[in-house]
């Protein structure tokens, strides 16, 4: 049992109210207040109570015992509008089957953390959530032992239901709800053992499935209300263009268009949160209308003329820039153990290699789309967002509106990937709602997003390996550069596990956009650096699982320098164990098997990767895959979560990439750019997940990152070349 307060600080507290019509609502952790919302439908067979209070993140219980749990962080598919609710249920010790889910809306001065990024949703919200539902049970205990004049501490609860063995009485929660209210909030609760979870470790599945799957409204797109019109953009044709001059009389004169409005733009420049970084702050062309066919169909007819006024970059010369400051080396190295100079000159052997990949569109299923009512006094927001709290913000700064009069209901997003941590297409739609006094819904088109994006930088690294005349290897040297960013983690794996090592990072500007697409920095380095390890452990004689695990031995037993961030032990034990699993080193006729495991997002993940090629191309036939995330919420979510990210890395791995010519990107939609298809996936995959009790850790991304890797190392084995260079593979259908 472990015991956890209440209260915290002025922003994270709880609070009970009572529900109209009775009933206990218990606001928790960092969520305070309350404001009205209506339950739209009946819940399979559940009979609702007469009134609701939509209380972000809130515990509400009805007079019935119905329970209705909000799930504060945005839905973007990772499932935590399952699974924070389940953390929820299972400290309350409610039946799942009297459980409503809604999805809460933003308030920043209710949430300390309202967000979709980072993997983080489950890890920073595991605590408060726990405690959440744990002093509902709590109060409502309290209620009924003073209703009943009994020790609270002979009361015990299962599935929603308050039981005094002695005397054989029982009664739901519903029945004190309201007398719970009057309860002092206790200064603090006792949260379960682990052992005792009957929720937690369950799969559950979606809550939202079958409306998905039914059609239902969920997403930014299906909004609509009374009077709302529709817009579409013209942007630049090239990153380093400016709107000169442009006629929409033809556009203006089609059915159903209301207005074309030139948008300025110069108000994104103090934000650079909301769009990336080096953003096109240019001016724009809004078409407004009645329904997205006509503003599509009349942008056609519009024309416009652009100049150029910054550089027009060119793939080539940003390749070119990035190899020269990797030859140049930097005088600012990012870490230093040891003297890796001196190893280097002193080896009997040197390995050294160089990694390359290209920029990536986001390309989620869902276009970019944004609905924004902006008046003199207020502004509604109403659509996806993986950064409710920034938008608003943005907002609320663009048009100089107090906080409190900007508001944003969160949909649910069909796919972000990074992509909708930035709101450029937020702040154009109030933009172009203000300028046309009504109610508007922007619509990006898939062209609009992949030409004028946010682009997965291009990246490089360079990897040396010095190695001896008895095959130990000395020192590791590391130099990385990439577009607004390195992609080089200085203190992680092999870091630490040899005594000298050299970590450098450089960047290259551009005025192509750029920003976090899944694991940042991560989805490429990963890939680049298991690769490496196995060509080193080619290169010594040495099966490449066994040379991992010496160096994390090494890591283990006597680490370099003190600024590591992983835990070498954990990552030799996904290692150990996805070796078990997969059968690592037993002949299989025509198949080849590539390793890889990374660390990132506090997770750690390791992989195999069985492949067979027919007819020259690559088969992936089976994907082993350890992880140790800590506890497991949901099993059935976390395996969709992995199989998600295993996938989308093995497609991008063989055929993403975005190049760009006078700042012209060569792919426009999915004619043009390469997904992957069924064809290509995995045969099979199988999870294995480490029971250690630990508290949550990141899902949604640190399964795609080492994939690359593991497919790199497959094929290699399978063809004999070795892959530096992302995508694998090409249009044709040929290994690169």
């Amino acid at each position: 049992m472990t015991l956890i307060k209440t209260t915290y600080n002025r922003r994270s507290f709880l609070k009970a109210t009572s529900a109209a019509g009775g009933g206990l609502l218990l606001g928790f952790s960092f969520l305070a207040g309350c404001s009205p919302a209506e339950v739209e439908e009946k819940v399979a067979d559940l009979v609702m109570p007469d009134n609701w209070f939509d209380m972000n993140g809130f515990i509400k219980i009805g007079e019935n015992g119905v329970v209705t749990i909000l799930s504060p962080n945005p839905e973007i598919g990772q499932n935590v509008k399952t699974s924070m609710p389940m953390i929820v249920a299972e400290e309350l010790d409610v039946d799942w089957k009297n459980v409503v889910v809604e999805q809460a809306g933003f308030d920043n001065k209710k949430y300390k953390r309202q967000i979709a990024g980072g993997s983080q949703s489950i890890r920073k919200g595991w605590k408060s959530l726990r405690t959440a539902g744990a002093t509902a049970r709590r109060m409502l205990l309290e209620a009924a032992a003073k209703e009943w004049e009994l020790p609270v501490g002979e009361l015990t609860t299962t599935e929603g239901v308050i039981h005094h063995k002695a005397s054989g009485k029982s009664a739901g929660y519903g029945i004190f709800a309201s007398a719970a209210t009057a309860i002092p909030v206790p200064e603090e609760v006792a949260l379960k053992d682990n052992k005792d979870f009957k929720m937690i470790g369950t799969s559950v599945k979606n809550v939202d499935g079958h409306k998905i799957v039914t059609g239902a409204p969920q997403f930014g797109l299906d909004y609509e209300e009374e009077g709302m019109l529709y817009a579409s953009i013209v942007h630049a044709p090239a990153f380093g263009m400016k709107l000169t001059s442009f006629d929409a009389a033809a556009a203006k004169a089609s059915p159903g268009i209301v207005d074309v409005v030139q948008i300025n733009t110069d108000s994104l420049q103090d934000l650079p949160y909301l769009t990336g970084t080096a953003f096109q702050k240019n001016d724009l062309i809004a078409i407004v209308g009645k329904s997205t066919w006509e503003v599509f169909s009349a942008k056609k007819k519009l024309t416009a003329n652009w100049e150029t006024t910054s550089k027009a970059e060119n793939t080539e010369s940003i390749d070119q820039q990035m190899a020269a400051l990797i030859a140049k080396r930097s005088d600012k190295p990012k870490r230093k153990d040891g003297d890796p100079e001196a190893a280097f000159k002193n080896a009997a052997k040197v390995i050294d290699q160089t990694y390359t990949a290209p920029f990536l569109p986001h390309n989620t299923m869902e276009p970019m789309n944004f609905f924004a009512h902006v008046t003199d006094t207020e502004a509604r927001l109403v659509g996806p967002t993986q950064t409710p709290e920034l938008m608003a913000g943005g907002v609320s700064k663009t048009f100089g509106l107090p906080p409190e009069k900007v508001s944003l209901m969160m949909t649910r997003m069909g796919g972000g990937f990074g992509r909708r941590l930035y709101g450029n297409f937020l702040i154009q739609a109030a933009l172009i709602s203000k300028a046309v006094n009504a109610p508007v819904q922007l619509v990006y088109t898939r062209e609009d997003d992949m030409t004028d994006g946010t682009y997965r930088p291009a990246y490089q690294v360079r990897y040396r390996a010095a190695i001896d005349e008895n095959n130990e290897v000395t020192a590791f040297h590391v130099s990385g550069a990439g577009v607004h960013g390195g992609p080089v983690w200085a203190n992680r794996f092999p870091a630490g596990a040899v005594p000298n090592y050299l970590a450098e990072d450089q960047e290259v500007t551009s005025n192509i956009s750029t920003g976090a697409w899944r694991a940042p920095k991560s989805n490429f380095i990963a890939g680049a650096e298991q690769s490496f390890l196995d060509e080193v452990a080619e290169a010594i004689g040495k099966d490449p699982i066994d040379f991992r695990l010496e160096l994390f031995d090494k890591a283990i037993k006597n680490p370099v320098g003190e600024d590591n961030d992983y835990d070498a032990a954990r990552y030799a034990g996904v290692l150990k164990l996805v070796k078990e699993k997969a059968g690592w080193g037993k002949e299989k006729a025509g198949v080849s098997q590539g390793v890889s495991a990374y660390y990132c997002h506090n997770t750690y993940v390791a992989q195999v990767l069985d492949i067979v090629m027919k007819d020259g191309a690559p088969k992936i036939q089976k994907v082993w895959c350890a992880v140790d995330c800590g506890i497991v919420v949901n099993p059935l979510a976390a395996k969709n979560q992995i199989e998600g990210g295993i996938v989308d890395g093995i497609g991008h791995a063989l055929f993403g990439g975005v190049t760009f010519k006078d700042g012209v990107p060569n792919a426009t939609n999915f004619n043009s750019y390469q997904l992957i298809r069924g064809e290509d996936a995995p045969e099979e995959i199988e999870t294995f997940f480490v029971d250690n009790g630990i508290d949550p850790t990141g899902l949604g991304e640190p399964t795609l990152p080492p994939i690359m890797g593991a497919l790199a190392n497959a094929l290699y084995k399978a063809t004999g070349k070795r892959f530096y260079n992302q995508p694998f593979m090409g249009r044709n259908g040929m290994l690169g």
